[in-house]
């Protein structure tokens, strides 16, 4: 793989920040939380150099409908937060899903609920980033497992908001929002970013259309263009093809299945997940995040003792990668999910199984991480009395 010149010695949330910046991010909007506090510092201190504006809100409410209205005026907007602030987040995330406003929400995770143990990491909020907003909706979630993966994935949040026309959650927890790794930046050649298409001038009599699918495929809106450029109507009240509110049945119909089906119907497209020692693989572990780190070296030493076992990573937490995983865990005998919760992620696998399959939970809620030996000794006892879910 093709190097630059720059190897970097970054923090997790660090390379968040330098992510989101290299993505074209330059709003920030946030409130001072932990984990997440080193985002805010970051930006507030690089935003400025490239000609970005950093805000410390009030609040998260404030901060989340912040970037919301930057996003609208035609800038690649973010902000950072955890637990206790995703919980405020909520209806503003709904907001942005129903206008169809390209964010990023970041949510370094930590244990709870309430104000649970800030310095402890947790995975509790697996739930939350799914159905966390009201009403019936699509969303997207990405968790990176290393520093390396937080600054990539951070790029690829911008660029899914930007194509998808949505909000993006990016999550990580208190350990890999605060872990410090080596490596190189990668070269421009392997970035991808896509661009806001926000210079665009309307034709003489053009009117834009900010929420229609006619002339666009599979259900995907037009891409946003600046305001003062092109003028239309924002609501989160079900609303028509021009933006203004239209409380008609149909019309209630026809948005909600296209804002679930814009991100269902390209799912095999949007989902990523690693597959790690998956050929001959019997049992499978499953983990996501700083515990799939665990998780690969418990494979690494079971193999080692002549169990095959392998790994199987979502890296793209919502949509679930439902193909590739329903495929991957069709022919093994145990299936064995490792999360720091009381198997929330768990609860989706189950139905992903085919009937027979032996299917066990490690979890964990006591702000310490899952360390590969338990994640092995939980296998071993599995293989030895088989449980059923």
């Amino acid at each position: 793989m093709p190097k630059s010149s720059r190897m970097v010695f970054w923090q997790g949330n660090e390379a968040c920040a330098y992510g989101a910046i290299r993505a074209g991010c330059r709003f920030y909007a946030g409130y001072p939380i932990t984990p997440s506090s080193e985002i805010a510092e970051t930006m507030a201190r690089e935003l400025p150099k490239v000609g970005g504006v950093f805000v410390q809100m009030e609040d998260e409410i404030a901060s989340a409908a912040a970037i919301i209205g930057a996003s609208l005026a035609g800038v690649k907007s973010m902000t950072a937060t955890s637990g206790p602030g995703f919980s405020l987040m909520q209806e503003a995330i709904g907001y942005a899903i129903m206008t169809e406003t390209p964010t990023v929400f970041v949510d370094v995770m930590r244990a709870g609920p309430s104000t649970g143990m800030p310095t402890k990491p947790s995975q509790g909020d697996i739930m939350q980033a799914r159905w966390g907003t009201h009403g019936d909706h699509a969303i997207i979630a990405l968790y990176p497992s290393t520093v390396e993966e937080v600054y990539r994935y951070t790029i690829k949040a911008f660029n899914l908001a930007e194509e998808y026309r949505t909000p993006v959650i990016l999550l990580m927890d208190e350990v890999l929002g605060h872990m410090y790794e080596n490596f190189y930046l990668p070269p421009d050649s392997e970035i991808e970013i896509v661009e806001r298409i926000s210079s665009r001038e309307l034709e003489e009599g053009e009117i834009f259309v900010p929420f229609s699918e006619t002339e666009y495929a599979e259900h995907l809106p037009p891409t946003l263009v600046e305001m003062g450029k092109a003028k239309f109507h924002v609501s989160g009240l079900v609303h028509d093809e021009s933006g203004f509110p239209m409380a008609v049945a149909e019309t209630a119909e026809r948005l909600i299945r296209r804002l679930v089906n814009k991100i269902k119907l390209h799912i095999d497209k949007i989902a990523e997940c690693e597959e790690y020692m998956l050929e001959d693989a019997e049992s499978v572990i499953i983990a996501y995040g700083t515990v799939a780190r665990s998780a690969k070296e418990a494979v690494n030493i079971a193999r080692a003792e002549g169990i095959k076992v392998g790994l199987l990573r979502p890296i793209t937490i919502w949509p679930i990668p439902v193909n590739q995983m329903r495929k991957k865990l069709a022919n093994v005998q145990n299936v064995l999910v490792a999360e720091m919760n009381l198997g929330q992620y768990a609860s989706e696998v189950v139905k992903l199984i085919k009937p027979g399959t032996k299917l066990r939970v490690l979890s964990r809620v006591n702000g310490e991480l899952i360390a590969p030996h338990e994640i092995l000794d939980e296998l071993n006892n599995m293989l030895l009395e088989g449980v059923d879910f």
